[in-house]
């Protein structure tokens, strides 16, 4: 990134990069991926594709029926550019953050903060208050565009300095009223490819979140490498699926393929197996993105709900299982595309399509992606010896002023945390987690951080969180407690408290009490022993 030809006048998200020195080598062989100096990918994906599929098709849906066209999204996300700009004061390079259900609204929102240069940072909608102050923290964010219906949290979070606006509840300083002052289009920040777009946040296995830095051009290349290459949408597409906008999965999935693609993205508030099912049917869904666990739930439940819309599938977030794909192929007739992304990298790096797909592997490097299977010390593995999985592309790892960016970059190389095989034929097939991170339904969840939190009830001495094998959830987070003598509390009482402090999929299913946690001579905790039962 060079700061002469960057368009933000905040450079606090440049300045905290890492060095380039340890950035990822990064790939832009195919033609597709050689973008202009100069791109606004709210631009790219809103202004530009009206122009090349035609401003009245539509662009996206809500659960309630209601379409917008990309002209009536166009004019929505102009209007709340204006905002930002003309009454909030927000400049390129700020960062924003943005909270609410998943729908067009919050959808605009992020458009719009783009359109105007600014940074766009999605949390969750279950995020609690210390988590909200911990990233407000962590990227010295001064503005919030936030749901009516989810401001509580965050006014809790008190941050300090935080200008929030909120939409949809109706007041005179409503965003959306404000938004009515401001007809007339609105021409974008121009910025540069590499100025930087969103931070999206994730848990480490430490605890402590870390975020993920992505430049513009970073999301026309997640929709020309995987979307284009494997996915193949048509502008008759209709997407829909249950990761919200706050995991990049969801992101890609649900706003960034379809709308780069001329397509129409149905937005669901509750994306749940039980919404979902209904959903497809009655919406006429042609492309389903969810977690392994949905597939699973809603295979007991497909009886008398209309899929023939349906014709891709695509899972990520967590493994596929083999019997998982073949039982939806023998119900359904429809081949699941597997797939793994990463925040890191923004979506998916390796899958495979249609008559490529083979049942128990994950894939091939998606086309514009390289990847191999290393030792610790970097160096390849040879076919079926399992190993560290390592992966490079036109996006890579750049952590907002992380020293963990030196263990999760080595010699140019992404290093995703993931154990994998590569067979003779070259597909890659997945073995574990190279570490402690927990992945639920499709969430990664941290147990260290949850530990955390266990340790600040009053009752709790000492605590252990790791992943148990689950059928159903890939795994669920078990807790084993040490309590303070003479205290006296209940599992239920254990997992309201956490409730109240974290999102609710990271609280346990399982509390287990202990006299005493394992430990090695020196005091470190065997978590592996914890796993073994």
């Amino acid at each position: 990134m060079d700061p002469k030809t960057s368009a933000h006048l905040d450079t606090f998200a440049r300045e905290h990069l890492p060095p380039r020195d340890e950035w990822p080598d990064l790939l832009f062989d195919l033609p597709a991926l050689r973008y202009p100096d100069r791109l606004n990918c709210a631009v790219e994906l809103l202004d530009r594709t009206a122009e090349r599929f035609g401003p009245d098709r539509p662009a996206l849906r809500a659960g309630d029926g209601a379409v917008w066209s990309y002209r009536e999204l166009r004019e929505r996300v102009d209007r709340i550019a204006h905002v930002l700009t003309a009454d909030l004061g927000v400049v390129p390079g700020n960062r924003v953050l943005l909270r609410g259900p998943t729908g067009p609204r919050l959808a605009a929102c992020w458009l719009a903060v783009l359109k105007a240069g600014a940074i766009a940072v999605t949390v969750l909608d279950r995020q609690r208050p210390g988590e909200l102050s911990t990233i407000c923290s962590l990227a010295r964010i001064g503005h919030a565009l936030c749901d009516a219906r989810s401001v509580d949290d965050l006014l809790r979070a008190q941050v300090p300095g935080l200008r929030t606006t909120v939409y949809g509840g109706g007041a005179p300083d409503d965003l959306l009223r404000l938004a009515e002052a401001h007809p007339g289009p609105y021409r974008a920040v121009d910025t540069a490819a590499d100025d930087v777009a969103l931070i999206a946040f994730t848990s480490g296995t430490t605890g402590r979140p870390k975020g993920c830095v992505h430049f513009h051009r970073d999301l026309l290349a997640i929709a020309d490498t995987f979307s284009a290459q494997v996915l193949r949408p048509t502008p008759d597409d209709v997407f829909a699926g249950s990761p919200p906008l706050g995991f990049t999965f969801g992101l890609g999935g649900l706003l960034v393929f379809p709308l780069r693609a001329g397509a129409s993205a149905l937005l669901l508030e509750q994306a749940g197996p039980a919404q979902l099912l209904p959903a497809l049917a009655a919406h006429r869904v042609s492309v389903l993105f969810t977690a392994p666990t949905a597939y699973r739930v809603m295979l007991d439940r497909l009886d008398g709900h209309d899929l023939s819309a349906l014709r891709r599938c695509v899972s990520a977030g967590e493994n596929l299982p083999e019997a998982t794909w073949r039982a939806w192929y023998g119900r359904t007739g429809l081949r699941i595309i597997n797939g793994i992304g990463a925040t890191e990298l923004l979506h998916i790096f390796i899958s495979a399509a249609d008559d490529a797909i083979r049942p128990g592997t994950t894939g091939l490097p998606v086309p514009g992606w390289q990847a191999r299977v290393q030792d610790r010390e970097g160096r390849p593995l040879p076919d079926g010896e399992p190993g560290l999985l390592a992966v490079r592309g036109p996006v890579g790892c750049r952590y907002l002023a992380d020293p963990r960016q030196r263990e999760y970059v080595a010699n140019g190389w992404n290093l995703t945390g993931d154990t994998y095989v590569r067979d003779p034929d070259g597909y890659f097939r997945y073995v574990a987690r190279a570490d402690d991170m927990i992945i639920s339904s499709g969430y990664n969840i941290a147990g260290p951080e949850v530990e955390e939190a266990l340790l600040h009830h009053p009752a709790v001495a000492e605590a252990a969180v790791v992943g148990r094998p689950d059928g159903l959830r890939g795994q669920i987070v078990a807790a084993y407690v040490v309590v303070r003598g003479g205290a006296a509390v209940t599992a239920d009482e254990l997992r309201a408290y956490l409730k109240e402090v974290l999102a609710p999929y990271k609280c346990p299913r399982v509390v287990e009490f202990r006299d005493a946690l394992p430990r090695t001579a020196t005091g470190k905790l065997q978590r592996f022993r914890l796993r073994e039962g």
